[in-house]
């Protein structure tokens, strides 16, 4: 036999395999589907029902038992109406196992096509292979077709004339009688693969024949269906349970060999190749953000977008684009010299989104009490879904770029630097191996793309409409973290540490603390309040200040800062939630942070309790202390906004940034006793701290700024539709408040207006500042809170968002200047 014969068999195996894995070829360039408006990718909504994504989910051989299916599946609203519908699902889910099969047998036989005239040549002068070599690539592979051969051959006639008192369990039970076939078959995969290389035949061959476990798997999932959709006295049902449980059995015996090949494939040497590390990550490609699920192996990196399948079809990947690891670098600071600029949505549009997704969490909350129906709950759940994942797409920021050194760069766009620094490290340390450089062929590439979808470890895009409704929404309110110090450094640094929390499925930076400079035992000491929209993780990462200007990051303008460390821990409601403070340690790469930490619900933390003693400012009446000083606006207000303006209105994040709590409580110390050093302290503190005690100075007043009394009139007033309706009464409560309210409330607008005008540089817009200040100015009162606020989860609700409009609508539509109200005395002759 002419080895060109060989070569041609080979090139008929890649077209089945091409065939099976039902790709239209590779192109890493082509142009992605399902666009936004903006040009960003449309994700879609992905069912991850179990027959969808089958998974190897045997009971441990002491269960045993066979699954039955529930009460409520038998009987439904009635046992006739249950027999009825469970009878054409039987047809159904039958008529699926004979397509499937049919593939299946087809591919089967395309492969034993050569083992006839291979054997023909063993036997010659000069054979292609011996005939062990034959026996074992080929081990088995005959049984296995004539077992399916057969299982199809008798289902077909069953299936073509259906009767619903048809019987099917004893087809099911000599397949399960022939399991051990398939044992034979794992056992000896790896000789037959090795044997193969030898050989020189392609060993992607073999990739379409290690498929028997998985039709295990699916027989066994399909018996399973096929339980659920079957009546206990129906003569199937105790045949089909039988078949069910020795296919459990079986695969429960192997799957402990079989877990490890379920993390890896094979490599064109029969080496393993094995999964290290996936997730989804946003590429910034063309210009556009798009959503990709990116593949970490011991050998290269795979970056794949998922497919679009038609409902009910196996779902796949595309492959985009892989480096190997031994040809990817990460970009140095002066090669980032001609990387595409990274746009940012402004920060009111990430936030106006949160803001509508938690009005759907609201709905979806109210959906559910009132059981009215399924279809409004799917269709808020979805809506959720897309909003969720677009603010997935649109609020990474932090730059994560990757070399091809013999061809292209890619750039990710992460949250956060903690996840920046794990993808980092997790290539670093494969690259430490004695790696070769691989280059895949097309028909590999697309066997490695098809293996991603069983080997993947993260399934769902990580938004909270992929959470199950029993899981913990998370916490929402307010976390308060004192970082004490840390210990376990080798050398001397300047170092620092930042905090970051998850909210709406990422993670974000909410505070850091001063850098302790030349210290290999830091001792920071510093409490932040840092709030939380669901949050259910608090990561710590450790830094060492870089000071060397020539190390500038021309991705985001900053210093680059060296990761000494980071960990993270699980806030669990029932440790945070107590009264007390939780002391806890992360060990980080050596390093030991220590860190206290307690929670305060959103409701508790708004509770307003006058101060019991009258000399100090804080808890008391702003009547009291602007008549006591004699002053139309706090002397508490005007020397935080006079500090603010002289060297903080730059600071990005200002107003946003939690301050150090202790330089707060310090300042507000300072304030109450009117220490004659405040001056000097306001001068010497940390400009955050300055802007911290300005806020927590309005959120104790024992009354709102915009006072209890018209806090519904305000709710009404901002939901007016008329333009001139909604000035006229907008205005008209300005003007019904007590003096030093409204002389106040204009001094702190003119303030965060000129705050606003310097948005480019401290990234703090408008919105954002009546955001942060918004609910603090204009609450409900505790009667309203106790009447309206019944979940946690409802702190983004309508009256939230309402407040932020107020406040809103005044910062752009200024009533009038203070000098302006001075001389118009008709702004105070409303009798209040």
């Amino acid at each position: 036999m002419p080895k060109s014969f060989v070569r041609d068999t080979q090139t008929a195996f890649l077209f089945i395999i091409a065939d099976y894995y039902n790709t239209d070829g590779y192109d890493g360039d082509a142009t992605d589907d399902h666009k936004c408006q903006d040009g960003s990718e449309a994700m879609p909504y992905i069912d991850e029902s179990p027959t969808m994504s089958p998974q190897l989910s045997a009971r441990s051989q002491d269960s045993g038992d066979a699954i039955s299916p529930s009460p409520h599946d038998l009987l439904g609203t009635g046992v006739g109406e249950y027999a009825e519908k469970g009878l054409e699902m039987r047809k159904m889910v039958l008529s699926g196992v004979l397509a499937s099969e049919e593939i299946y047998i087809n591919q089967l036989e395309a492969l034993l096509l050569p083992m006839k005239p291979l054997k023909a040549t063993a036997t010659t002068s000069q054979p292609v292979l011996t005939n062990q070599q034959i026996e074992t690539i080929f081990y088995k592979i005959q049984d296995i077709f004539e077992i399916h051969k057969e299982f199809y051959d008798s289902l077909l006639p069953i299936i073509q004339q259906w009767d619903n008192k048809a019987t099917v369990g004893h087809l099911f039970q000599k397949l399960a009688s022939q399991l051990g076939i398939y044992k034979a078959f794992v056992d000896n995969y790896k000789v037959a693969v090795e044997t193969a290389e030898k050989c020189s035949q392609a060993n992607a061959q073999f990739h379409t024949i290690s498929e028997p476990i998985d039709r295990v798997t699916r027989s066994t999932l399909v018996l399973h269906d096929l339980l659920k959709h079957t009546p206990t006295d129906h003569p199937d049902y105790p045949l089909l349970q039988d078949a069910f449980r020795i296919s459990q059995n079986f695969l429960s015996s192997i799957n402990e060999e079989i877990d490890p090949r379920r993390t890896a494939v094979t490599t064109p040497k029969g080496e393993a190749r094995q999964l290290v590390k996936d997730g989804f990550l946003v590429e910034l490609s063309e210009g556009s953000r798009k959503l990709r699920h990116v593949f970490l192996f011991t050998d290269l990196l795979l970056c794949a977008k998922m497919k679009k399948t038609a409902v009910g079809k196996h779902q796949q990947y595309d492959c985009k684009w892989y480096i190997p690891l031994a040809d990817l670098t990460f970009q140095t600071l002066d090669d980032s010299d001609s990387s595409p600029h990274v746009h940012t949505l402004p920060e009111h549009e990430i936030e106006e989104m949160k803001n509508k997704i938690s009005c759907i969490k609201s709905e979806i909350q109210k959906e559910k009490k009132a059981c009215k129906g399924q279809s409004r709950l799917d269709r808020l759940k979805k809506k959720m879904f897309e909003q969720e994942s677009w603010l997935l797409l649109h609020s990474p920021t932090i730059p994560f770029r990757i070399h091809n050194k013999h061809g292209k760069s890619y750039l990710f766009l992460l949250s956060s630097d903690y996840e920046r620094s794990e993808w980092r490290e997790a290539i670093q340390k494969l690259q430490k191996k004695d790696l070769q450089a691989c280059v895949l062929t097309s028909v590999e590439l697309q066997v490695l793309t098809g293996s991603c979808f069983k080997l993947r470890t993260v399934h769902n895009i990580p938004v909270t409409s992929n959470k199950d409704d029993d899981e913990s929404p998370g916490l929402y309110g307010f976390l308060h973290v004192i970082v004490h110090s840390a210990k376990g450094f080798k050398e001397s640094a300047n170092l620092y540490c930042t905090l970051e929390v998850d909210s709406f499925g990422y993670f974000v930076s909410k505070a850091k603390t001063r850098v302790f400079r030349d210290t290999t035992e830091p001792q920071w000491n510093e409490e932040f309040e840092i709030e939380l929209e669901g949050s259910q993780c608090l990561r710590i990462l450790c830094y060492e200040k870089c000071y060397d200007k020539s190390k500038l990051n021309k991705d985001d303008n900053e210093i680059v800062d060296k990761i000494m460390g980071k960990g993270q821990v699980q806030l669990d409601p029932q440790v945070v939630q107590s009264k007390n403070w939780h002391m806890d340690v992360i060990e980080m790469n050596g390093i030991k942070v220590e860190f206290s930490m307690k929670f305060t619900s959103r409701d508790l933390s708004l509770k307003r309790t006058p101060s019991k003693k009258q000399s100090g400012v804080f808890g008391v009446k702003i009547s009291v202390v602007t008549k006591r000083e004699r002053s139309k606006v706090p002397y508490i207000v005007r020397q935080c906004i006079e500090e603010v303006e002289k060297r903080g209105i730059e600071e990005v994040g200002i107003y946003r940034i939690s301050g150090v709590a202790t330089d707060i409580q310090a300042l507000k110390t300072a304030f109450d006793t009117n220490t004659k050093d405040i001056l000097v302290m306001l001068s010497d503190m940390d400009i955050n701290a300055i802007a911290g005690t300005l806020k927590l100075y309005f959120r104790e007043l024992p009354e709102p700024l915009l006072t209890d009394r018209l806090y519904p009139a305000f709710m009404e007033g901002i939901a007016l539709s008329d333009p001139a309706a909604k000035e006229n009464c907008m205005m008209h409560l300005l003007r019904s408040l007590p003096e030093p309210n409204i002389i106040t409330f204009l001094f702190i607008l003119e303030h965060l207006k000129r705050v606003a005008e310097k948005e480019p540089i401290n990234k703090m817009s408008l919105h954002n500042l009546a955001t942060v200040f918004g609910p603090t100015l204009l609450r409900p009162s505790e009667v309203e809170s106790k009447a309206h606020v019944s979940l946690a989860s409802d702190i983004w609700s309508h009256d939230v968002m309402a407040q932020v409009q107020v406040l809103l609508y005044y910062l752009q539509h200024p009533p009038i200047s203070i000098t302006e109200l001075k001389r118009n005395t008709l702004y105070f002759s409303t009798d209040v």
